[in-house]
C-alpha cells in the first residue's frame, strides 16, 4: 500500500510503501531496489518503507548504492519511545514537511553520514601512503616511541623499514582461518523430557530463567552466559562468523561491526558491549537475533531448544 506526502496538494515531498517484510527477515535487497526505483520515478526527495515496526527512510536522489541511500533505520519496538518520537517528528512533522525544514533536516544528516563514510573509506589509503611515503613526522614518533619503552633508539632505516613491512604484511592475501577446536561445555542434567516453555521475553539456560527486556537484551545476556562458561568462546564464534559474511555480528570495536555503514556505530543504541574488547550489533531483526544465538548456542556446546530456550518477543 501506498501513500504520498504533498504539499502544495499535488507536489508529492515523501512517499511512503507499506509492505509486510518476509518472515521477519527484513526486507530483501531485491525489493529495496525496487522500492527506490518506484520513488525515483515519483520525484520525491524523501522515501519511507516500513512495516509498521520499522521504518527505513531513504533520499532516493543521492548518490551510491541503494544501502548507502538510506538515512536512517527506526525499530519502534526496539528503541526507546523518546527517540522514536525525535526521529518521526524530525522527519514527518507536517509543519516541517510544509515548511521544507524537514528534508532539510533529512538531507543535512544523510550529509553527515555520507561524510563519515567517505573519511572511514579513506582513512586505510591516507595511512598507507603515509608509511610508503616514509613521512617524517611519523618516523620520527616511532623511533621517539621505542625509545620510550626500551631506552634505545632506532635508525630512521630501521623504522621505514618496518613501516614498509608492516605495509607489505597488510597487502598479503589473507590465509585461511584455521577452526579453532569447539569447546566442551558440561550440560547440567535435566529432570524433564519436555522443553520448558516461556511466556514471557527472556530465555532458560539448563533450567535456570533469566528474564530480559527486549530481544536485543535476550542476545546479549545468551552470549554473555556462554563466555562466562568459556571464556575461549568468542573467539570460536568469531573464526566461525567470519566465513560468508559482509556484516559480522561481534567485534572488537563499533567500527569493524558496520564494514560498509560505518556511521551506524555513531549511534551507540546500534551495538552493546559484551565483555571488555568485544562488542555486538544488536541492530537486527527478530529472525536475525534468533539465527545467531542458535549459531552460537552451537558452538557453545548448548543444545537450542532444550539446553536453551528463548523468547525474543513479537
Amino acid at each position: 500500500m501506498d501513500y504520498t506526502l504533498c504539499n502544495p496538494p499535488k507536489k508529492p515531498i515523501v512517499f511512503i510503501e507499506v509492505r509486510r517484510s518476509a518472515s521477519n527477515r527484513g526486507y530483501s535487497n531485491e525489493v529495496e531496489h525496487q522500492f527506490l526505483e518506484r520513488a525515483v520515478r515519483r520525484g520525491v526527495p524523501m522515501a519511507i518503507l516500513t512495516d509498521g515496526q520499522e521504518w527505513h527512510f531513504y533520499l532516493p536522489a543521492e548518490q551510491g548504492d541503494d544501502d548507502e541511500r538510506q538515512l536512517y533505520k527506526l525499530e519502534i519496538l526496539e528503541r526507546e519511545p523518546e527517540e522514536s518520537i525525535e526521529r518521526l517528528k524530525r522527519y514527518l512533522d507536517y509543519g516541517a514537511i510544509c515548511s521544507g525544514t524537514a528534508i532539510e533536516a533529512a538531507r543535512q544528516d544523510y550529509y553527515n553520514v555520507a561524510k563519515e563514510r567517505q573519511i572511514q573509506k579513506t582513512l586505510p589509503e591516507a595511512w598507507r601512503k603515509l608509511i610508503e611515503e616514509k613521512d617524517d613526522l611519523l618516523v620520527d614518533l616511532l623511533a621517539e616511541k621505542v625509545e620510550s619503552l626500551c631506552g634505545y633508539k632506532p635508525t630512521q632505516k630501521a623504522v621505514s623499514d618496518f613501516l614498509v613491512r608492516r605495509v607489505q604484511l597488510g597487502n598479503a592475501s589473507p590465509q585461511p582461518a584455521k577452526m579453532l577446536p569447539k569447546p566442551v561445555v558440561s550440560r547440567a542434567p535435566t529432570t524433564s523430557t519436555s522443553p520448558p516453555t516461556l511466556t514471557s521475553i527472556g530465555f532458560i539456560l539448563y533450567g535456570q530463567v533469566y528474564p530480559a527486556r527486549s530481544g536485543r537484551d535476550v542476545m546479549v545476556k545468551v552470549l554473555q552466559q556462554f563466555i562466562e562458561r568459556d571464556p575461549s568462546f568468542l573467539e570460536c564464534f568469531l573464526t566461525r562468523l567470519k566465513k560468508g559474511r559482509s556484516r559480522p555480528y561481534i567485534a572488537h570495536s563499533p567500527k569493524e561491526l558496520y564494514p560498509k555503514s560505518p556511521h551506524l556505530a555513531d549511534t551507540p543504541h546500534n551495538y552493546r558491549r559484551l565483555c571488555p574488547g568485544w562488542f555486538i550489533d544488536v541492530n537486527r531483526n527478530t529472525g536475525d537475533k534468533e539465527k545467531m544465538i542458535r549459531e552460537a548456542a552451537e558452538i557453545a556446546g548448548v543444545r537450542f531448544g532444550s539446553d536453551l530456550v528463548i523468547n525474543l518477543g513479537n
